[in-house]
This record gives structure tokens, sequence and C-alpha cells, in this order.
């Protein structure tokens, strides 16, 4: 995918959903802090994607003031991505290399159809100085529903039920 704009024209409404029920959760318990938790509506531009806007399905910033007109240039915290039919290999892809190189600290991809939570960490790669890479810290599904947590923000809290409310 060239254009990292493009959102899926065929998007279930249960990829909004689980989107909505994140930001809207997460969004009440981040009100005093200086952090915000946006959904795919906003979009960041960093050098190392050659300045080409990328809207991840939900971030959280903490460098809110760091933007140009209707771009964030400073790189969020979290990242997560509700993976769809269409979008999923450039979401495990380039979405996650891309994030990699600009040093998200934590990737969520997110399975509305599984009912899965895939939690990624940024940890320093053994092999090489000044480099990273995505650790899979933990797979969360019904059977472990109580192990969903944020790493970067431990004191937020959202329940496995919560994030997959209302999708069937």
């Amino acid at each position: 995918m060239d254009n990292l704009q493009i959102k899926d024209s065929n998007t279930f409404i249960e990829h909004s959903m689980v989107i909505n029920n994140f930001v809207t959760t997460v969004g009440i318990q981040l009100k005093s802090s200086v952090c915000r938790v946006f959904g795919d509506s906003v979009k960041y531009k960093w050098c190392e994607n050659d300045n080409k806007p990328v809207i991840p399905d939900v971030s959280i910033n903490c460098d809110i003031k760091n933007r140009r007109s209707t771009n964030f240039l400073g790189v969020p915290r979290f990242i997560m991505e509700v993976l769809s039919e269409a979008t999923e290999d450039y979401d495990r892809g380039e979405k996650m290399e891309l994030y990699k190189k600009v040093e998200v600290a934590e990737y969520w991809l997110v399975d509305w159809r599984r009912k899965q939570v895939e939690i990624y960490i940024l940890v320093p790669n053994e092999n090489a100085i000044d480099d990273a890479e995505y650790k899979l810290i933990s797979t969360i599904t019904e059977q472990n529903r109580q192990d969903l947590v944020l790493q970067m923000f431990p004191h937020i809290s959202i329940d496995f039920e919560q994030l997959f409310d209302g999708v069937d």
C-alpha cells in the first residue's frame, strides 16, 4: 500500500466498535494527563516515512503540541491497529516496521474476529546498537482476558469485555 491514508472502504462495523470502545474507555482515564487518545482520524508524519501521512486506528500521544496543521510530528507512545482482511498483512508488516523505526513503545494488534489482542513492546536489539525490535509479550484471549494491560500506561485500565463490547 503506497498511500497510508487509504482506509478499507469495506470496514466492518465491529472494527469501528473496537476503536470507539478503546477511545471512550481510555480517554476518560487520560483526561487529567498530558496524554490524549485518538481514534483513526489523526495523521502522523515522520521523516522515516518520507513525511507521508500515517493514520493509526488508535494512538496515545503525550506530545500533542508537536504538530503542524493537521498532522502530528511527534511519536505516540502507544498504537493499536484493528485487523481486517484487507489490512492485516500491512499492519503486521510495513506499518509495524515503521512504528518500530520511529520507536512507538507499545503496539497492539487487535483481531475482532477472533477476539484476540497481541501486545508488543519495543525492546533493545541485543545484536545492534541503536536498534530495537518488537517483542510479543502476550496474546490475550477469553482464557487470559484478565491479563489485558497497557504496558506503557499501567494505571489505565480497559478490560477485555469493554474492548469487545458489541462485537459478537
